[in-house]
């Protein structure tokens, strides 16, 4: 558990990075280099991601720190509990009282061990009573993460609904200029530079096509946000081999707490293999994992569990509450 802690720790790090990094970049664009109304219809389609982002950090603290709360509740009621040396020696003595109990003279003595045995156990029971409502009181106080918000595939529309002689002007204005490696808005080809551009290779923002850079961008090869494809770096992309937030196939890297497959790293995900919270499978790390074996965490059901409120374990295993 206090490797659990270090990472959501180090995961609320990172997203709150991300947040960061989102917002410069998304107020760099809207801000300097990108103008008009198909940069407020961005503008206004991210914002909730990076609310997301923001929220999602708080909460990945919240659970950094109930994970530190938790070592610390098992520390205390370790250091609670009746040394198992000191059980020990009041039975060895217990013994030894009995057998030499000829005459019956060691019969308040052996009052006395079996009385301080009986306290041990009621200080035991009493610690034990403490550390359950100590770590249901942390799990508790766990919330489930929400997905993110899927607004992106809607920028086209919010863009379609953007003043028309804006995007009529920007297209009459791109006429004139060479018609496979243009510069502007709302242009048509390949090898363009700007924003709602239509073919490959464009460098700006809604491009449909292959290996664009930008955001919200529909093709393969995509470098940005939103994508819709395979190979695409960025978040919110749907494909294969992707690697970002929120993706959904095989093969994915990043934080994708919304992700349904294999080997995935982040929150409520399903399958086998996977590090978080609510996962679903074998060899889960994390919290509330359900599974047959090799999970740690809280409240795993499977075997060769580690940690507490594990269900069906197997001899040798550790842990509390164990089935």
């Amino acid at each position: 558990m206090s490797a659990a802690a270090v990472a959501w720790d180090q995961l609320a790090m990172e997203l709150a990075s991300a947040a960061a990094s989102f917002n410069s970049v998304t107020s760099g664009l809207v801000g300097e280099s990108w103008l008009g109304p198909s940069s407020a219809a961005m503008a206004a389609a991210v914002a909730p991601y990076l609310g997301w982002l923001a929220a999602a950090a708080a909460q990945a603290q919240r659970s950094a720190t109930q994970a530190a709360a938790l070592v610390a509740e098992f520390e205390a009621v370790r250091a609670a509990m009746v040394q198992p040396a000191l059980v020990a020696a009041n039975r060895s003595d217990l013994v030894s009282l009995v057998f030499s109990n000829f005459f019956g003279q060691n019969a308040p003595a052996i009052a006395a061990i079996e009385a301080a045995y009986e306290q041990m156990w009621a200080i035991d029971v009493s610690v034990m009573s403490a550390y359950h409502a100590g770590a249901s009181a942390v799990a508790s106080a766990l919330t489930p993460f929400t997905a993110p918000p899927q607004n992106l595939t809607d920028l086209p529309a919010q863009l379609a609904a953007a003043p028309a002689a804006v995007v009529t002007a920007a297209i009459t204005s791109s006429k004139g200029v060479l018609a496979n490696l243009s510069l502007g808005l709302a242009n048509s080809g390949f090898g363009q530079m700007g924003a709602a551009n239509l073919g490959i290779l464009n460098l700006g923002s809604l491009n449909p096509g292959g290996n664009n850079f930008g955001l919200g961008n529909v093709g393969s090869n995509n470098v940005g946000l939103g994508n819709t494809g395979n190979g695409n770096i960025g978040f919110g992309n749907t494909g294969n081999g992707n690697i970002g937030f929120g993706l959904t196939g095989d093969n994915q890297q990043g934080f994708g707490g919304w992700n349904s497959g294999t080997g995935n790293i982040g929150l409520f995900n399903s399958g086998t293999g996977n590090i978080g919270i609510g996962n679903t499978g074998t060899g889960n790390f994390g919290i509330g994992n359900s599974g047959t074996s090799y999970n740690t965490g809280i409240g795993n059901t499977g075997q060769a569990n580690t940690g507490f409120f594990n269900a069906v374990n197997r001899p040798g295993e550790s842990g509390d509450s164990l089935i």
